[in-house]
C-alpha cells in the first residue's frame, strides 16, 4: 500500500512566518459578512509585508466592526477602547512609543456618529496609523437601524426609507488633512489588498472607508450598502498594484496612463487610470468627483487623496525614537530649577 504523501509545508514570508502566525481568534460575526473578508485581507498584508505582529498595535471602538481585530494578528498589542474614543487612545500609544504600527478599525456608527468628534481631529494631525471604517450603513449589534454614512432614499428591511444626507468619511478626511484616503469594497479583494499593503507602509493617516454589507439587516434590494447595489454601481478610479520596497521595479505600464507613488520607506503604489483627468494628488479634484458622484448615485472605489511627503503629528511634535517607558526618570521629569525658570519668566 502507498505511502500518502506528506502535505506541504506551510510558505513562510520574508522573515520566516507563515500566514497561520497573522490569524486571531474564530470570527463570532454573521456567515457571509463583509467584516470577515477584511480582517482576511489585512492578515494577508501583514503577511506578505513580513511585518512582525509584534511590532503592531491594535485598536478598535465598540460595534460590529470593532469585534473584526480579534480575528487577525493576536500576537499583535491590541486595546478596545469605548465607543467612539479609539482615536484618542491610539494617539497616545503612539506618541508614547512611535514605533508601533498601528491599524484602527471601526465603524459607520463608531465613526461617523458618537465617533465624529475623534475622528474629525485624528485626521487632521495626520497621525500615522491606518485607520479602516468598516461600513454597512446600520447599526448591525442594535437591530438595523440607519446609521449617519446611510445614502439618501436607503431602504430598510422593515421599508422605512432614509431621508437625511449621508456623512461622507472619504470627503471629510481629504479636507481635514489626512494623507492617504480610499474606499473600497470587502467584495473587491485584488483592490482591497493593493490598498492596506500602500496604507501600512504611508507615513501619516490613511484612512480607508470599505463598504462591507451587512448580511442580517442591510443586503436587501433597496440597500445601498448591500452586494449587489456595490456590483452594479460600483465606479472604480484606477487598477491599483503594490510593489514593496523590497521587490525588484520593473516598468510594465504605458508613460501616462499611470501615477506611481513613492511611499517615503522606498515602496511603489501604482494607479492606473481608468477616468481621464483623475489626479489623487489634487484635493480640491479629489472632494469635487466624490460629490459628483453621490450626485450620480456612483460608488467611487480606489485611491482618492494621496501625500506621501506630508507631516505627520509624529513629526510636528519632533517625539523621540525611544519609547517614554524606557526613558530615565531625569529626561521625562524636568529638575524643579527648570520649573522655577518658567515662572520666573512669567512674571
Amino acid at each position: 500500500m502507498p505511502t500518502p504523501a506528506a502535505p506541504a509545508a506551510p510558505r513562510s514570508n520574508r522573515i520566516g512566518l507563515t500566514v497561520i502566525d497573522y490569524r486571531g481568534g474564530k470570527t463570532t460575526l454573521c456567515a457571509g459578512c463583509g467584516h470577515n473578508a477584511i480582517s482576511e485581507r489585512i492578515v494577508e498584508a501583514y503577511f506578505d509585508l513580513g511585518i512582525a505582529p509584534e511590532r503592531v498595535a491594535k485598536f478598535s471602538g465598540i460595534g460590529c466592526s470593532s469585534k473584526s481585530p480579534a480575528y487577525f494578528l493576536s500576537r499583535s498589542h491590541s486595546f478596545n477602547a469605548l465607543h467612539g474614543r479609539m482615536p484618542s487612545v491610539a494617539t497616545g500609544a503612539l506618541l508614547a512609543n512611535r514605533g508601533l504600527l498601528a491599524i484602527g478599525v471601526s465603524g459607520d456608527g463608531d465613526t461617523a456618529s458618537i465617533g465624529i468628534g475623534q475622528f474629525v481631529h485624528l485626521m487632521r494631525r495626520n497621525l500615522p496609523m491606518v485607520y479602516v471604517i468598516e461600513n454597512n450603513g446600520v447599526y448591525g449589534l442594535t437591530k438595523g437601524q440607519f446609521s449617519a454614512t446611510a445614502d439618501v432614499g436607503s431602504r430598510l428591511k422593515t421599508g422605512v426609507v432614509n431621508e437625511l444626507p449621508p456623512i461622507d468619511t472619504c470627503a471629510l478626511a481629504i479636507q481635514l488633512g489626512a494623507s492617504y484616503v480610499g474606499r473600497s469594497f470587502s467584495g473587491d479583494k485584488k483592490q482591497l489588498s493593493a490598498m492596506l499593503k500602500a496604507a501600512i507602509v504611508h507615513r501619516g493617516t490613511a484612512m480607508l472607508d470599505v463598504v462591507s454589507p451587512c448580511v442580517t439587516f442591510n443586503d436587501h434590494e433597496g440597500s445601498t450598502k448591500s452586494y449587489a447595489y456595490m456590483k452594479d454601481h460600483d465606479a472604480p478610479l484606477q487598477e491599483l498594484s503594490f510593489v514593496p520596497a523590497f521587490e525588484d521595479i520593473t516598468v510594465d505600464y504605458d508613460p501616462g496612463s499611470t501615477i506611481d507613488v513613492t511611499l517615503h520607506d522606498g515602496s511603489h503604489l501604482r494607479l492606473r487610470k481608468l477616468e481621464d483627468g483623475y489626479d489623487p494628488s489634487d484635493k480640491s479634484r479629489s472632494v469635487a468627483r466624490l460629490m459628483d458622484a453621490q450626485a450620480r448615485g456612483e460608488v467611487l472605489t480606489g485611491v482618492l487623496y494621496v501625500d506621501p511627503k506630508a507631516p505627520t503629528l509624529i513629526d510636528s511634535l519632533d517625539v523621540t525614537e525611544a519609547p517614554l517607558a524606557s526613558l530615565p526618570e531625569a529626561v521625562t521629569r524636568p529638575p524643579r530649577e527648570a520649573l522655577e525658570e518658567i515662572m520666573a519668566s512669567l512674571r
